[in-house]
């Protein structure tokens, strides 16, 4: 993947573009809630596949389907870390028309699409939160399985069998057994865990981070956080950014131990997190537009310094909820599950101020030099701090 190829975020693309990508949007996410729904014909289809090509094809003209076809990437790589192992990802369909919403415009246009484009897409994600809140949604939960070969991961459930759960967003949230995902080094209180399974970057300073990673306009700290003064205590500092593809087990769990100083939630819209957004110029930045909530954590082993931890909802979340019992005041341990994100890709990002961490190298060759993302398990080490 590349951030500098020319992107469809700097063309000057028809009204009616965002008419059929609504229109696709929508028979997407009605489809999925029919008999055969939730499978790789529908939702997740690679965008390169067929079947998405034919949906493209009957909402597009041609000229804009050569357009797309030319000017965006299908996916991302991502490195395993275990074996080094470079593999493409392919981008789902759902993703893809998400990133054509969001592209859409010409410069004095974007206030007002942007502002449609969060009205659409809030519009879509509380439809599928409510389908997938309903009782009739357990009939997608085994070709969701089946679609991801998920099989052979529920016996690390608390809930293994899978026609257990009453309704599709209870499968999708499902918690695992805190044994399944042990902490590395879980005897040294200097380490930092991964909050989450998923795809990981790491930059030892936020300006790394916008350097290499974060290209969309108006990223700034106190943005991301909502508050000025907590955003200045990480001038300086490292940040993690996990994110959660809709396959991926979709909780999230402390990096560190310690106090829970407080908890703000902060409104938003649903624009896809996927990195061809993250990385692109010339679009505004996703994380400080989308809902999210901001954890402060007064560390433990660093005798009270701040971590923060902020989970970051995305295109088609229904909601972000936290674990029973985990609220301002309360102590959390590294590894600790804190919350579930429903329906949908989603993010966790985790800030650490000044020398409080160092970051592994290998995770920060992956993110700057390579450009990737590296897939990640709950409790995998992601730095420690200073001896």
């Amino acid at each position: 993947m590349s951030s500098d190829s020319n992107s469809a975020a700097g063309q000057d693309l028809p009204n009616e573009h965002l008419e059929a990508a609504s229109t696709a949007l929508d028979h997407l996410t009605t489809k999925a809630n029919e008999a055969d729904g939730h499978t790789k014909e529908h939702l997740h289809t690679a965008a390169d596949a067929d079947k998405a090509h034919s949906l493209f094809r009957s909402v597009f003209s041609g000229d804009a389907l050569q357009e797309i076809e030319n000017d965006w990437h299908l996916g991302n790589y991502i490195i395993d870390r275990k074996t080094g192992a470079k593999s493409f990802e392919p981008m789902s369909i759902y993703v893809r028309l998400g990133m054509h919403i969001l592209y859409y415009g010409s410069a004095e246009e974007k206030a007002l699409h942007w502002r449609r484009t969060q009205d659409l897409l809030k519009e879509q994600s509380v439809k599928m939160g409510k389908q997938y809140d309903s009782p009739d949604s357990r009939d997608h939960i085994k070709p969701f399985i089946d679609s991801f070969h998920l099989l052979p991961s529920m016996p690390e459930m608390l809930q293994p069998d899978y026609t257990k759960y009453a309704t599709f967003n209870e499968f999708f949230a499902r918690q695992i057994r805190e044994e399944a995902r042990p902490q590395d080094e879980a005897g040294d209180p200097r380490v930092v865990s991964s909050p989450a399974d998923c795809r990981l970057t790491a930059f030892p300073t936020v300006d790394m981070a916008t350097k290499y990673w974060i290209k969309g306009f108006g990223f700034t700290l106190p943005r991301l956080l909502g508050n000025e003064a907590l955003a200045q205590k990480f001038d300086g500092g490292s940040l993690v950014i996990a994110r959660l593809a809709p396959q991926d087990y979709h909780r999230w769990h402390a990096p560190v131990s310690g106090h829970v100083e407080s908890i703000n939630e902060i409104p938003g819209t649903y624009y896809t997190v996927n990195p061809q957004a993250i990385c692109q110029k010339g679009t505004l930045d996703v994380f400080c537009e989308n809902r999210r909530s901001v954890m402060v954590i007064s560390r433990t082993a660093s005798g009270g310094s701040p971590v923060v931890v902020v989970a970051v909802g995305a295109m088609l979340v229904g909601s972000i909820k936290y674990n029973e019992g985990v609220t301002q005041g309360v102590e959390v341990r590294r590894g600790q599950c804190l919350g579930a994100f429903y329906y949908g890709g989603s993010t966790v990002i985790v800030l650490f101020p000044k020398g409080e961490v160092v970051l592994d190298q290998d995770l920060v060759k992956n993110s700057c030099e390579e450009k990737c993302e590296t897939l990640m398990r709950v409790g995998g080490r992601v730095g420690a701090g200073p001896q």
